[in-house]
């Protein structure tokens, strides 16, 4: 008695359905991936748009002196976000995926409630502070936009962290729609109310705060859909509490030295020069630097919640490896991305302002590639510190983050009164440069200490 055909009539050998089975698997995951990077795009392209419109109305409607104020009031939200609410919405899309692992959502969402209202009350307490500071040095002219900019930077802090919870569950429509959504709003609100109340940095600013309320009631809504029913005991959300909490420390240690040196350029500005050239140079930022950091953002958006699902909980080498290696991938992408931009402003830049700025600023355009620059290597920078955030490696950001920060304060300080916008532009791009030289040569260090 023969055996049975290996190969039955009118059927494939199995060498060619394991192959074809690989190549479907892989089309199904590269479809929906495809999807998610649609949506990311999308939203990450209404975020640049509404940005690129809004400098063009808030420029008509602002002179330069009162756009740096706006922009010198948005230091003090960028203040929040770098030291408080920001530092807890990292460790709050790096636990997502650990959470679903072990099938615990609800009591990482109880964690996630503690830490936010805790962070909330730090945050109310540095009103009274910020008065009085502003009291002691005469500018009380200042104390109604410094409120209004802590008001939008708690509620701007509530829905990243929002939409960072919904970009781990990869719920990438959702986020993309509260992105453009707010980018649009803000600058509409603010546009609306100026023209209502009056053209005043102060108006602005309250516009943006009430933008961002309704940004969060929209926020609200969806996010409930995703909330278990039944939430965990004490016990795990303690647990959980403690690890965001660890994770996010650093962030938080590094993100006043960040803060200090992010706000140093239009602080030096007006110190050494004059709120109109805070004003031009605030323009140069939007129109340069942001791009390319919401770009990179867009990068991020769409892979921080692959890599930390890749990485898990960090402990196995060769996950961890992996994730390095795709990690620079997308840096030396981006860094060809931003050379390719450098060229294209370098040569269109006075079109650039034409069509997005006021015809007052526009005499600062030729700064505008080396905005780019500095952006697009910093943004680069970033990438690379990815991967230490996958492999729970916060704590070795540390170091470079301080230490880049204050080398970025002294270059600022020493760029705006030798030099003015100039300087405080070229500080940018050496800043940048030292901290992505840094960030390439510690990811080295620790790949070499794993092996």
């Amino acid at each position: 008695m023969h055996g049975l055909p290996r190969e039955l009539p009118g059927t494939l050998p199995p060498m060619k359905v394991l192959a074809l089975m690989a190549i479907f698997l892989r089309s199904e995951r590269f479809c929906r991936l495809s999807k998610e990077g649609f949506w990311i795009v999308l939203g990450q392209t209404a975020v640049v748009v509404g940005s690129l419109v809004g400098v063009r109305i808030l420029t008509g409607l602002l002179d330069p002196a009162a756009y740096g104020e706006l922009a010198l009031g948005m230091t003090v939200a960028t203040l929040v976000n770098q030291v408080v609410l920001g530092p807890i919405g990292n460790g709050v899309t790096r636990f997502y995926a650990p959470a679903q692992e072990q099938g615990d959502i609800g009591g990482y969402l109880n964690a996630i409630r503690q830490l936010v209202l805790s962070a909330t009350g730090i945050i109310i307490l540095m009103i009274p502070f910020a008065v009085v500071g502003l009291l002691i040095i005469g500018r009380t002219e200042w104390i109604a936009i410094a409120a209004a900019a802590l008001i939008f930077a708690i509620l701007s802090g509530y829905n990243s962290i929002l939409s960072g919870i919904q970009n781990a569950a990869r719920q990438r429509s959702i986020v993309a729609l509260h992105q453009g959504m707010e980018s649009w709003l803000r600058f509409l609100v603010a546009a609306g109310l100026m023209l209502w109340l009056g053209v005043t940095s102060t108006v602005a600013m309250a516009g943006y705060a009430i933008a961002a309320i309704l940004v969060l009631g929209s926020q609200y809504v969806f996010f409930r859909k995703i909330v278990p029913t039944h939430i965990t005991g004490a016990t795990e959300e303690k647990n959980w509490r403690e690890q965001i909490w660890k994770f996010s420390l650093p962030f938080s240690i590094f993100g006043m030295f960040t803060w200090v040196q992010l706000a140093s350029d239009r602080w030096a500005l007006g110190l050494f020069s004059t709120t109109q050239d805070v004003g031009l140079y605030a323009v140069l930022f939007q129109l340069g630097y942001v791009p390319m950091s919401m770009a990179n953002g867009m990068a991020m958006q769409l892979l921080a919640p692959i890599f930390y699902q890749r990485a898990g909980d960090a402990s196995n080498i060769q996950r961890n490896a992996n994730v390095k290696k795709l990690s620079w991938h997308l840096t030396c992408f981006f860094i060809g991305v931003t050379f390719v931009v450098f060229l294209a402003t370098f040569l269109f830049h006075t079109q650039i302002f034409h069509i997005f700025v006021a015809k007052k600023y526009a005499f600062v355009s030729h700064l505008l590639p080396w905005m780019v620059l500095a952006g697009g290597v910093f943004a680069a920078g970033q990438t690379i510190s990815l991967d230490l955030m996958s492999q729970m490696k916060t704590h070795t950001l540390i170091a470079p983050k301080i230490i880049t920060a204050l080398l970025g304060v002294a270059l600022n300080v020493t760029g705006a009164y030798l030099f003015g916008i100039k300087g405080i532009v070229f500080a940018s791009v050496l800043f940048a440069v030292s901290y992505f030289l840094w960030m390439a040569a510690l990811s080295k260090y620790e790949e070499k200490k794993e092996k």
